[in-house]
């Protein structure tokens, strides 16, 4: 498993905790400046070593997290098209109401229209956003949807190939494709140039990336002064000021989480706003949705243990199939206040 596969009340480092010796015994005093030389040339050398070894270990930790990552919404991705349609993120529902089978895909919308609203998209057609970044697009509902609403020019990334040739098929089946584009690449390294979207939009991806400092700088990045960025996004809870970390059961519970769905390190609402605030970003607000999106998890629930749900999970894969095991296991998150759905929006300064 991933040295970034754990749960963590700060944003994941580049660079996994070292161990050291716990006790340590000096050498006698030099008695020369020539040893001093050479002792200090050999621990710089081993130094050197060390970091080389930790750095190779951290690049393969990478692409074993990005691998996983990609075979498991490659073999995912078809099963949750033919259920629940082209969004492939949590509805938006009223608290405590009783919803249909029927209404879940359009609380999918909803949760796209809400995200808007929140983050103070303007109505007014003079200042819709004409370019859209989605990161993290998954087979690109969300910009299909982005692309009709405003008139948008939209480019998706995922890891998946998958994704990103499904994407394009339905964009073309659409009459979209000369708006609408999807593309294989990393969220951390993304292949556009400063500036150059009007709107960011990361619906349910961040929770997959293992450098969260990174991931926000790459969407800061990429917006265009003035441009609008909007993060939902899986976090824990917020510790509080005497906590340090999260308790042991929380972090096991997370832990399994990550195994089950590809996750690396985990990291609050708060944590999100500060790496937001480090970089001066504008109009900087998040809020607490889990009530919003409470009859998710038990919906997907239900529809997997449906006849077509089973045939189609037993046909997708051991990724998947392990993936849908481990569904209880964020409605026990939920309920016991450990995950939280966030959303998180600012403005990049003109």
């Amino acid at each position: 498993m991933s040295t970034w596969l754990r749960s963590s009340p700060l944003p994941s480092p580049l660079l996994p905790s070292r161990t050291c010796p716990t006790t340590l015994h000096p050498p006698p005093p030099p008695p020369t400046a020539t040893w001093a030389s050479r002792a200090a040339l050999q621990i710089s050398v081993s130094f050197s070593r060390l970091l080389t070894r930790v750095t190779a270990t951290t690049t393969s930790d990478a692409r074993e997290l990005q691998q996983g990552i990609a075979e498991f919404y490659d073999e995912s991705s078809k099963l949750w098209e033919d259920i629940w349609g082209h969004h492939m993120h949590h509805g938006f529902y009223d608290p405590d109401s009783t919803v249909s089978v029927s209404d879940h895909r359009a609380a999918q919308v909803r949760m796209i229209e809400e995200a808007l609203r929140f983050a103070g998209v303007s109505e007014d057609p003079s200042e819709w956003p004409k370019s859209v970044a989605d990161v993290g697009c998954g087979i690109g509902g969300s910009s299909r949807y982005l692309a009709k609403k405003y008139g948008a020019n939209c480019k998706g990334i995922t890891l998946s190939p998958i994704q990103a040739q499904r994407g394009n098929e339905l964009a073309s089946a659409q009459g979209l494709a000369d708006r609408v584009s999807f593309q294989v690449a990393d969220a951390l390294d993304q292949p556009f140039p400063d500036g150059q979207f009007d709107l960011v939009w990361s619906m349910e991806s961040g929770e997959h990336m293992p450098d969260k400092t990174k991931f926000v700088n790459e969407l800061a990045r990429v917006a265009s002064p003035g441009g609008k960025i909007i993060i939902v996004t899986w976090c824990h809870r917020d510790l509080g000021p005497s906590e340090e970390s999260l308790q042991p059961w929380e972090e096991e519970l997370l832990n399994k989480i990550c195994d089950a769905y590809y996750l690396p390190a985990w990291c609050s609402t708060a944590d999100y706003v500060k790496l937001l605030e480090s970089l001066s970003l504008q109009d900087i607000k998040a809020e607490d949705w889990s009530q919003y999106v409470a009859p998710f998890w038990p919906a997907v629930i239900r529809s997997a243990l449906t006849w077509k749900g089973l045939t189609s999970l037993l046909r997708s894969g051991l990724k998947t199939i392990k993936g849908a095991l481990a569904m209880p296991l964020m409605i026990e998150g939920y309920k016991k206040d450990l995950i939280k759905f966030a959303i998180i929006t600012c403005r990049k300064p003109e």
